[in-house]
Formats: structure tokens, sequence, C-alpha cells
């Protein structure tokens, strides 16, 4: 189909985009990567009268260190994280699950932002932020505001993001040697939206486990931090420990279900991955 008449603006600045943004007002949208909105525009489930396409701002884009952080700008695309050495050495989490999204066409057009913006809570990187305790900066006519992670995603695609803000750059916090990580993820068939997946980061200590982060995927209406089962992996040092843990995987969830999965059948993939995503860090 033909996406409905819109009015078209690539402003060059940060500054710019906010204020044409703000200008636009509820009929405005952001163009990121365009992977997740220009189907929407084809379908006509959305009919913005004006799009503020980011790809001319060359600030948003570029992976760098600022202390215990690495930072990474809204606009860099899937393909350029994912071969960035950067997060290949302080946050490989990232990478690893990064190497998942879709196929490697949609790879080098999405972006990390527009991930994270759109929220889908079968999207791979919104849980990723989550796990990785990142921090998302956002940018609008009231100047620079700071949001954890865990704030950010309030509800099926609905982010802590306001109407004239655009999320800017991200910062995730630098893991040392001592974590391991690695993401699991089930679908049907290869390139497509996670069933569930999980998102582990683990620290050992003597040989058991001293603390875990779990992040899961598709178990509720925004990216979850399976706390319970964080807990419980803390001094979990064999495959039964990690198993009796990894059963805590549906605590606080609200599993969807649909044609890929009934909720029964998620929780139970929730509990199996974790033990498979945990026991694959050591």
């Amino acid at each position: 189909m033909i996406p409905a008449a819109f009015d078209y603006v690539r402003p060059t600045t940060i500054g710019e985009a906010t204020r044409v943004l703000a200008e636009g007002g509820e009929d405005a949208k952001l163009l990121a990567g365009g992977q997740s909105l220009l189907p929407i525009l084809r379908l006509r489930l959305a009919y913005p009268e004006l799009l503020v396409d980011l790809g001319g701002i060359d600030d948003l884009r570029g992976v760098r260190e600022d202390g215990d952080d690495i930072v990474i700008g809204s606009m860099t695309t899937h393909d350029d994280i994912l071969h960035d050495a950067l997060v290949r050495q302080h946050a490989p989490l990232l990478a690893q699950a990064t190497k998942t999204v879709a196929d490697p066409q949609v790879r080098h057009l999405g972006t990390f932002g527009g991930s994270l913006s759109h929220a889908d809570p079968a999207g791979d990187l919104p849980t990723v932020a989550l796990t990785l305790d990142a921090r998302l900066v956002v940018e609008g006519p009231a100047g620079q505001r700071v949001i954890e992670a865990s704030d950010f995603f309030l509800d099926y695609l609905t982010t802590a993001l306001g109407p004239d803000e655009i999320l800017t750059a991200i910062r995730i916090p630098k893991l040392g040697s001592e974590w391991s990580t690695h993401y699991e993820k089930f679908n049907r068939v290869a390139q497509a939206w996670s069933i569930v997946s999980v998102a582990a980061v683990v620290r050992r200590s003597g040989g058991a486990i001293s603390e875990a982060r779990i992040g899961l995927t598709n178990m509720g209406s925004t990216p979850l931090r399976a706390r319970a089962v964080e807990q419980a992996l803390v001094g979990a040092s064999t495959d039964g420990e990690i198993a009796a843990a990894s059963a805590h995987a549906v605590h606080g969830t609200a599993a969807p279900s649909d044609l890929a999965g009934a909720a029964d059948y998620r929780e139970h993939l929730a509990a199996v991955l974790t033990r498979r995503a945990v026991q694959a860090t050591a």
C-alpha cells in the first residue's frame, strides 16, 4: 500500500530536530532506521502529517568511551554495533543479541535508538538495555535528561519519552573481565521475533555465582528483569542449583498468548532458556 501524504524534514542538528518535532506536535513522527515505522505507514496504521528524519544528524552516530561507560549514539545501526570493538569488549551481551536481530539488510538500516524508542516487548535490544542497567539520554525543548532503562519502558510500545523529546544516546556501564554474558533466543524461524528470549549477565567468584542479572523478552508488555531468579542464583555453582533458580523465571511476568505460543508455553520456555543462558555463561 501507499502511505498517506505527509511533510518531510531532515534536520542536521539535534536542536533543529527537537524544535521541528515540538512545532509538529502530535502530528509529527520521528524516522530513525524506518524498520518499524515504514511498514506501519504503508499499512496506513499511522497518519503523521510530518516526518522528522534523524538520518542527517551525525552527532547521533558512533560509539565512544566516557569514563566507566560506553556511549552509543541513538542512530548507530545494528551492524555498526555488532562490529564495534568497544561494544565487544565492554558490553558483549549487546553484540550477542544484536547478531540475532532480523537479517543483514535490516541490521544495516535499523538503529539501536529506534529499537529502544519503539519498545516492542518482543524486541531483543530493549531487554538488553534493561539487563545492562543502561541509562538513556533524551533531549527536548526543555533540555537534556537521563532516564534509567528500568524507568524508560512503561507499557506496550510506550516509553517515558515526551512527545517533543528525542533519544540521543545510550550510556552502558562497562562490564569487567569477571562478568560473562549470553543471549538465548527462541523463535519459530530464523530472523523472526522472539517467542521468548533471555539475557544473562553473570559474575562468578570461587566457582559460584556471586551476582546475576537476568532479562526476559516477550514475557509481558515490557522487557522484564527476573528479580527472583537473580536472587536465587547467588551462591549457585552446580547445574542442579542453576536449574532450581531458573524455575523462578515466571515470577512477576504476564506472558501473552498469541499464534506463536500460549502463555503457559512461554512460561515453560522462560525457565528452560534461563537455565541454558546461565549455564552458557560458564
